[in-house]
């Protein structure tokens, strides 16, 4: 029987995904890896070539999403794991961030996950398996100032995961929360200050 998954993991090239992605690999599944730049990820990764599918991706274009998600189970057959990790932080008080600035927080961390969830999720319902791995953060139960529009999309990505696992609990796939705390990685960079 082979146990080997296949895992479609978003913003894999730094920080927290690029740690889950090489740790998948190195339990020998199948890693559909996107991000904005593959190019880390190709030489970080590099010993697992034959199990890795890097793929360029905009998370918050859907057609994008539909094509890359099309292109892992082309190439590997299925996906059993999804891990919505991409993310964005802007930091600002509510008084002082634009309606665009706020909306572009929303826009990644929320709309683009529900791009990936709703394209991936006929899959995962046809073979009666699988499981989504939303990430969210602490800063999902609990506020900081400056962190409004990050904390309120974790809020919401906390409730949307909720209720998507009772949604497809009946097909045999499972949701998961994932709520890191603090912890050091080059998120806030100045080069990572954009789209992950």
């Amino acid at each position: 029987m082979n146990t080997q998954k296949v895992w479609f993991i978003t913003g894999a090239s730094k920080g927290m995904g690029l740690e889950i992605t090489k740790a998948v690999l190195s339990n020998g599944d199948k890693v559909i890896a996107t991000s904005r730049n593959t190019d880390t990820l190709i030489e970080k990764t590099i010993a697992h070539e034959g199990n890795l599918l890097p793929i360029k991706l905009d998370i918050t274009k859907e057609n994008e999403v539909k094509n890359a998600i099309s292109k892992g189970i082309k190439e590997f057959g299925q996906i059993d794991v999804v891990v919505n990790n991409a993310g964005y932080n802007l930091l600002g008080n509510i008084e002082e961030i634009s309606d665009a600035e706020f909306r572009k927080t929303i826009d990644v961390n929320v709309f683009a996950m529900t791009h990936i969830i709703r394209n991936v999720l006929p899959h995962l319902r046809k073979q009666k398996s699988g499981y989504i791995i939303n990430t969210a953060s602490m800063m999902g139960y609990m506020s900081y100032p400056a962190n409004g529009s990050y904390s309120a999309s974790k809020y919401a990505v906390i409730g949307l995961s909720e209720a998507l696992a009772q949604e497809v609990a009946p097909f045999g796939v499972k949701v998961t929360i994932l709520a890191p705390g603090t912890f050091r990685t080059n998120f806030m960079n100045e080069d990572t200050l954009n789209v992950a």
